[in-house]
């Protein structure tokens, strides 16, 4: 029990640590909205790493079997949807900071908490990365006798946890970020530099 608990840990913090694209735009996301958003978007990230963790603990090799052939088309999805959110966010930033300077307020309502839980969670369902990770910790790790349902459940809870404690760490800091850079041309400069990151790592991605 107490090797499946730290195993789903040490799981969930492998691959919520990293600082990708999804990080950058939940960082973003929070600093140009608001702490609750930016934790329900963190939520939504989290229960894709612990979807994911449980597909690949019940699954082992024959899902990283089945998803390998099909890595490129979803690596390719994936990277379209980072450009098209980089592109939103950018035009966004942009006509956001000329209507202010033409003292006008004609500015799109933030996402609701719910509605940012649902984006990040598919956004990180694209990511092929996360299961194969899975996948290949559990194959590497996994002894010869077959694992209890306590223990998977226990491994998955755990790898869900992780995540959720890096990911909401991740909006704590951009309202920081936000309540930091209150100036109009703080929050315009942030954003461009958040949707660059986003396209960069997007190409990539498909090289």
């Amino acid at each position: 029990m107490t090797a499946a608990l730290v195993a789903g840990l040490v799981a969930g913090y492998g691959i919520a640590v990293p600082v990708g694209a999804v990080a950058t735009y939940l960082v973003s996301l929070t600093a140009r909205t608001f702490l609750r958003t930016g934790v329900c978007a963190a939520l939504g990230v989290a229960l894709a790493d612990g979807l994911y963790a449980l597909v690949a603990t019940v699954g082992g090799a024959a899902v990283a079997a089945v998803l390998r052939p099909v890595l490129t088309p979803l690596r390719w999805a994936s990277a379209l949807v980072l450009l098209a959110l980089a592109a939103r966010g950018a035009a966004t930033a942009v006509r956001r900071y000329r209507a202010r300077w033409l003292g006008t307020r004609s500015a799109p309502p933030p996402p609701s908490p719910a509605r940012a839980c649902l984006s990040l969670f598919g956004i990180t369902l694209l990511n092929p990365t996360t299961v194969v990770y899975f996948a290949a910790l559990v194959l590497g790790t996994g002894a010869t006798e077959s694992v209890r349902p306590l223990e998977q459940g226990v491994f998955v809870l755990a790898a869900f946890l992780a995540s959720a404690s890096w990911q909401v760490s991740l909006a704590g800091g951009g309202a920081l970020l936000g309540r930091l850079l209150t100036g109009h041309r703080g929050r315009l400069l942030t954003a461009l530099v958040s949707s660059g990151v986003m396209t960069v790592l997007a190409v990539r991605m498909m090289t």
